[in-house]
């Protein structure tokens, strides 16, 4: 596959209803992680699976799709108003077999510009897995190993949550709005807390304790899933340039981590 490029403009309505969704106020600046809301696919409703993803032509025998992780560097704020262009590629592909069936890694590299400037480059790890089996259990989390955390917000993801965030990345995927889907069909307990909704809520975490654009870098692993109506716990500190994040459970059970490095110029300041 070739490069794919997409075009978006970063809107003061798209802001708004981001900082909203997030109970925050609108700024001149979008927030970072704000770019998953931009360049968003738009397949046709005709042309949608029955989870509510794209159907896909390659690798049809494993449908169900998971973000893993992601790196990214931000070099310079999106403004509100800019023109967004976003460069992907696939970078690399590779099956592995699982304790769930076949695995298919697959790694996407993202070249954000904003006006004609760089300012994001990310890679995105995603996972195709076979189709579930609804009477298996769920695997427990591992529990978050003990440490000192500075930052602590507790959050309870609800279902008018996840559908904003659904909307706000054009994500149709049922999973996190259709509560008798994400049972029956793929074994879930409850709606799933987007992987993309909960890091922004780590990145949320920072630019409250530091302030707007205050990481150089960025990166998050998911670890288990989430579910709305089931408090989840943001941690955080900083040690020097280096901001270690996680979220788990009531039960300590790790969810994600993340860690991001602070701006140099940022940190020249503090």
């Amino acid at each position: 596959m070739g490069d794919q490029r997409r075009a978006d403009v970063l809107t003061p309505t798209l802001a708004a209803r981001y900082a909203a969704t997030f109970d925050r106020e609108a700024r001149a600046t979008g927030p970072q992680g704000i770019h998953w809301c931009l360049n968003t696919p738009e397949a046709a409703t005709a042309t949608l699976g029955p989870d509510g993803h794209p159907l896909r032509a390659e690798h049809a025998d494993l449908p169900r799709r998971m973000w893993a992780s992601s790196e990214a560097a931000f070099h310079r704020p999106l403004a509100v108003g800019a023109v967004v262009e976003r460069v992907s590629r696939i970078v690399e592909t590779e099956e592995k077999a699982g304790k769930s069936g076949r695995l298919l890694f697959v790694t996407v590299a993202h070249d954000v510009h904003a006006d004609g400037a760089l300012a994001i480059e990310e890679r995105q790890h995603i996972v195709y897995r076979e189709p579930s089996q609804p009477d298996a259990p769920a695997p427990a989390p591992r529990l978050m190993p003990a440490a000192e955390w500075s930052w602590e917000r507790t959050v309870l993801p609800s279902p008018a949550l996840l559908f904003r965030y659904s909307a706000l990345t054009f994500n149709s995927h049922r999973i996190h709005y259709d509560l008798p889907y994400a049972r029956a069909e793929e074994g879930y307990p409850g709606l799933v807390v987007h992987g993309p909704l909960m890091a922004s809520l780590l990145l949320d975490l920072v630019d409250r304790e530091l302030g707007p654009d205050a990481l150089a870098r960025f990166a998050f692993r998911a670890a288990s899933p989430a579910f709305a109506g089931a408090p989840i716990r943001l941690l955080g500190r900083r040690e020097g340039s280096d901001v270690h994040l996680a979220i788990v459970d009531e039960a300590g059970g790790s969810i994600m981590t993340a860690q991001g490095r602070i701006a140099s110029s940022r940190d020249a300041g503090r």
